[in-house]
């Protein structure tokens, strides 16, 4: 029987998954399957395939929970991979707070660290804290591992971390972390098969798509990122608000009478794109819209990326490539035309017959710019690889 290592993102409706065979590290080649279970709660679909595309498994299923769709999750694989054997669950983890820099085997400590920290990222840390509950009580001798978005982004200097605020609430932790760890560290890890010795320059990525924020790399470590506190700065995103004044938030609750709840769900839910436009926080249904404030929308984000481009440049000190990632960032050309153009100031020169990359720029632009997709479930993969093989050796 042969090792495998299952990789989960869970979402308020929805149990993401891939398999990896784990006797040696996994790379993406070797993907035995990946899928997902959606509208759980409702009408639960169960869909998978195979790496090279084929369908495993396409059909309605009976999940009102996480614990349900696991369930029939870890049954379905018992049945179709039989000749493995899992030897570890990594959890994609959204917050991982200033205390965990690195992927760590869940305990009874951890899962309640993960749970204290609920309130810095209500849309996600719940659902990753669900399912990480739900295998516990399905498979309690399977080992789990949390691995973090915010972990790329300790290496940041306090200076990039600090918000003016009085000492004492930054002590108990109310400072700038920074999200979409994962995805950066995996595009750290290819870029010099793009970049060649460039690759440990000054980079700035974009990691663009339903959640939107950018990072400052110097030798493929995080200097700054646009992302905070939480997971609503920086960037305007599908549904979130991006950069805001925090004065809007007390306009809200003092001139307007929204309670802080109401509040919340606004700034999450019915802002970002989905709020300007009127019209959708798909960025695909804004670019086919030809409605006025779909293309607003769509103005907004990419002045905004370009506003961040040259903020991160700064705290760089100057800029060697640009790379776009994720969904929008490797799916809408468009969008890389335009931020690109604007982009002409720090010296970049947009290759026009070039729209799928990886190179998008001029042989003489002094700014080389890329697309390379991500590929977050592998970072999880290994991560928890490295961790259950170093236990056990």
């Amino acid at each position: 029987m042969s090792d495998a290592i299952l990789v989960l993102n869970a979402g308020s409706s929805s149990l993401k998954f891939t398999l990896y065979p784990a006797e040696e590290r996994p790379t993406a080649d070797r993907l035995l399957c990946d899928g997902e279970i959606e509208e759980i709660g409702h009408d639960a679909h169960f869909v998978a395939q195979q790496a090279g595309g084929a369908t495993l498994i396409d059909q309605s299923v009976s999940a009102r929970t996480q614990e349900d769709a696991l369930a029939i999750l870890l049954q379905w694989l018992d049945r179709q991979f039989a000749q493995f054997r899992l030897i570890a669950a990594g959890h994609r983890v959204v917050h991982g707070g200033s205390r965990y820099g690195a992927p760590v085997r869940i305990d009874a400590t951890v899962a309640a660290d993960l749970r204290a920290l609920i309130p810095l990222a209500p849309l996600h840390q719940p659902h990753h804290v669900a399912a990480i509950d739900a295998l516990f009580k399905l498979h309690p001798t399977l080992p789990q591992v949390a691995c973090f978005d915010t972990a790329f982004h300790l290496t940041e200097p306090s200076v990039a971390t600090t918000f003016a605020l009085p000492r004492q609430l930054i002590d108990e932790g109310v400072r700038r972390y920074g999200f979409h760890g994962l995805s950066y560290e995996y595009i750290a890890s290819v870029l010099p098969d793009y970049l060649g010795s460039g690759a440990d320059g000054r980079v700035v990525v974009a990691h663009l798509g339903s959640g939107a924020s950018m990072c400052a790399m110097r030798a493929r470590r995080s200097v700054a990122t646009t992302m905070g506190f939480t997971a609503l700065d920086g960037l305007p995103m599908a549904s979130r608000c991006g950069n805001l004044d925090p004065g809007v938030v007390l306009y809200l609750i003092q001139q307007k009478g929204m309670s802080a709840d109401a509040v919340s769900n606004l700034l999450y839910r019915d802002a970002g794109l989905l709020g300007v436009s009127g019209v959708s926080g798909d960025m695909r249904a804004l670019l086919a819209s030809k409605e006025p404030h779909a293309r607003e929308a769509i103005d907004l984000f990419v002045y905004r990326i370009g506003r961040e481009l040259g903020s991160l440049a700064a705290a760089l000190g100057g800029l060697d490539a640009i790379v776009f990632t994720a969904g929008i960032g490797e799916h809408a050309p468009e969008i890389r035309r335009r931020v690109l153009r604007d982009a002409a100031w720090l010296g970049v020169v947009l290759d026009e017959r070039q729209d799928a990359g990886p190179r998008l720029t001029r042989s003489d632009s002094r700014v080389s710019a890329w697309v390379i997709p991500t590929d977050e479930d592998l970072v999880i993969a290994r991560q928890s690889w490295d961790l259950v093989r170093s236990a056990t050796l």
